[in-house]
């Protein structure tokens, strides 16, 4: 019965953790690209799909596209991204260089990391009333004890700090990312 509870945490962790990846931190890093789709032949496809992505430097990332016809396609699905990056190209390859950010650029990426952590825990503690309501109407029912209850409602809370602690040690690993210069 918990097992199904704890799956829906954990996905609430996993959801997290790809919202984190796309989060640029001044560093190049290959996730922010991640939810940006071309048009592919009238198909929406993910960037990396259609070309080869590198990191050659630390504040660049290189999109050599498989067909040279892509890279109109790509450099219009980056522009109108939330990226926040322009790309440029030589007419083989696309690239993509990464400013350093500001202070006032970084504190305001810190509480958009805390806001998502925000998020995830009350996606969280959500979870945990669910399944204790769940536990309320199957104890009603007659199909669970009481002690049975009650020791299900602990495993719930066990979870539920378990996961509201990984969120925490998510949040504090972000922010110390974007904070390092």
């Amino acid at each position: 019965m918990i097992k199904k509870y704890e799956e829906k945490m954990t996905k609430s962790i996993n959801n997290l953790e790809q919202e984190y990846n796309s989060i640029r931190a001044g560093r190049a890093n290959p996730h922010v690209l991640d939810k940006v789709r071309v048009d592919y032949y009238g198909t929406p496809t993910p960037i990396q799909q259609v070309g080869n992505i590198a990191v050659p430097e630390p504040r660049m990332i290189t999109i050599q596209p498989w067909e040279r016809s892509l890279i109109k396609p790509i450099e219009k699905a980056i522009q109108t991204s939330d990226i926040g990056i322009h790309p440029s190209n030589d007419g083989q390859v696309i690239r993509l260089v990464f400013p350093e950010l500001t202070e006032e650029h970084r504190k305001e990426l810190v509480k958009d990391v805390k806001k998502k952590a925000e998020s995830a825990k009350v996606a969280i503690r959500n979870i945990r009333r669910d399944a204790n309501d769940y536990f309320k109407k199957v104890q009603k029912g007659g199909e669970i004890t009481e002690d049975e209850l009650k020791d299900n409602e602990k495993k719930v809370q066990k979870l539920t700090d378990k996961y509201i602690k990984e969120v925490d040690e998510l949040m504090n690993k972000k922010s110390q990312e974007i904070l390092t210069v």
